[in-house]
């Protein structure tokens, strides 16, 4: 599994398993971002008790992959949006976005983050060379992709 970033890191669970980051309560569902003690998350024989990132899958390729998309993207009024402003304060891909929002304005700041956003999730639902299972936090999210898969 993999998902985006919208759950921190948390810092005592980098090599422990049984610090769960990602949470749904809703489906008492918890688990770990992969491990910082690994170099090779993907093959390792725990990780399927892991999910992994961008950065840890980007160029392989699994027979499935399921994807957990939060909720830094919904679907609202028609349209697919994102909002930076959901992802978890340990998101490295959208470093220095707060201060082109200062510099730049808000409306900068979503473009490029949008772009990097759609891009994660376009990434992690392309891992799958079989197939990829979606779940997404925002059920109407869910509905609209429901309705294309079909």
């Amino acid at each position: 599994m993999v998902a985006g970033y919208c759950w921190n890191w948390i810092s005592e669970g980098k090599d422990n398993t049984n610090i769960h980051d990602i949470t749904i309560p809703e489906y008492n569902f918890e688990m770990s971002w992969n491990l910082g003690n690994s170099s090779t998350w993907a093959i390792d024989k725990n990780s399927v008790n892991e999910i992994g990132c961008i950065h840890t899958c980007q160029g392989l390729e699994f027979d499935y992959v399921g994807v957990i998309i939060g909720d830094d993207m919904r679907y609202e009024d028609g349209h697919i949006v994102t909002d930076y402003h959901k992802r978890a304060s340990t998101d490295q891909s959208l470093k220095g976005i707060n201060k082109i929002a200062r510099e730049q304005g808000e409306e900068a700041a979503q473009k490029i983050a949008e772009n990097i956003i759609k891009n994660t999730y376009r990434t992690l639902m392309t891992r799958g060379m079989k197939g990829c299972y979606v779940y997404c936090t925002n059920k109407e999210l869910q509905e609209y992709f429901r309705k294309r898969f079909d």
